[in-house]
């Protein structure tokens, strides 16, 4: 199989004002795949295709990223949401599975709690939910530590600028160098992901995300306020080595999800977990999605 595959379908779906770019397997079911930062689609091509044999499988590039369109604004959570709830009504859709790594997975625990009735059943992969992210970034001093870029990315225009001048070290560190699995990233993935990054605007798009999320406005009507808990039954899938994301970010989650929660540690793995367990990753997301609760 090639690096983007073969059977895999590219189209561009008109969702909440903007085109998302998607790649699209199978038929059946619909499970929407949801990348993280600073990646796009091909974060998940070692799922598409084994989803696809029982599922319709669409992964968008996210607003801002790669092929998708990239505007000026709406990168908050409820407009990033309302994308994923319209891509799946315009596919004529009224639910979906949602399985989401990273950034793609905050988005997936707001949309199931913005919009529960349309989610079936909810994977988050190294994904924290949204208010806890922010909660420990303010108390806890470990993952304030290994969150420092999320603070340096708040400063204007500065951060695209550095990316940019280094952007072949800043991919390879990213990838390569975090991932404990060291297999995971060839030169060639890296390569990919850099070419995805130089598009025009992507990099201010995805910084959007970071700077939305510390907003005040975002933060400050919710201060003090508990988040609704999920009502899909939920996997979560946490890499024990995460760089980016603290152990502790993982407690409680059990207070957090009313419905059937199933929480699995993979041992020696990192961030980037979909990437460096794919056999894993696959035989526990086909097993959640296919399983009757």
């Amino acid at each position: 199989m090639s690096a983007f595959g073969l059977g895999w379908q590219h189209h561009f779906i008109q969702t909440n004002n903007i085109r998302l770019h998607c790649v699209m397997q199978g038929e059946g079911d619909l499970v929407i795949l949801l990348h993280g930062f600073p990646e796009f689609w091909y974060s998940w091509r070692h799922q598409i295709p084994v989803l696809a044999q029982h599922f319709k499988v669409v992964v968008p590039d996210l607003r801002g990223y790669n092929d998708s369109d990239k505007p000026d604004s709406g990168y908050d959570l409820d407009t990033l949401s309302r994308d994923i709830r319209g891509l799946m009504e315009n596919l004529g859709y009224l639910k979906a599975h949602v399985v989401g790594h990273d950034w793609g997975g905050v988005i997936a625990w707001h949309l199931a709690q913005k919009f529960p009735d349309a989610l079936d059943r909810l994977a988050m992969l190294n994904a924290p939910p949204p208010q806890r992210f922010v909660q420990e970034l303010a108390s806890n001093l470990d993952q304030l530590r290994r969150s420092w870029y999320v603070l340096a990315f708040q400063v204007p225009a500065l951060p695209e600028w550095l990316i940019r001048q280094n952007l072949r070290s800043f991919v390879k560190t990213l990838f390569q160098d975090q991932a404990i699995r060291k297999g995971a990233f060839t030169a060639q993935d890296t390569e990919i992901y850099q070419a995805a990054l130089e598009k025009p605007g992507a990099l201010s798009a995805m910084l959007s995300y970071y700077r939305q999320l510390l907003s005040p406005q975002v933060w400050l009507p919710n201060l003090g306020r508990s988040p609704t808990p999920i009502s899909t039954p939920t996997l979560v899938l946490w890499g024990e080595e995460d760089f980016f994301f603290s152990h502790k970010i993982t407690e409680g989650f059990e207070n957090l999800v009313a419905a059937p929660l199933k929480l699995k540690f993979l041992p020696h793995c990192g961030h980037w977990v979909q990437q460096e367990a794919p056999q894993t990753v696959n035989r526990e997301l086909l097993d959640f999605l296919r399983s009757p609760l």
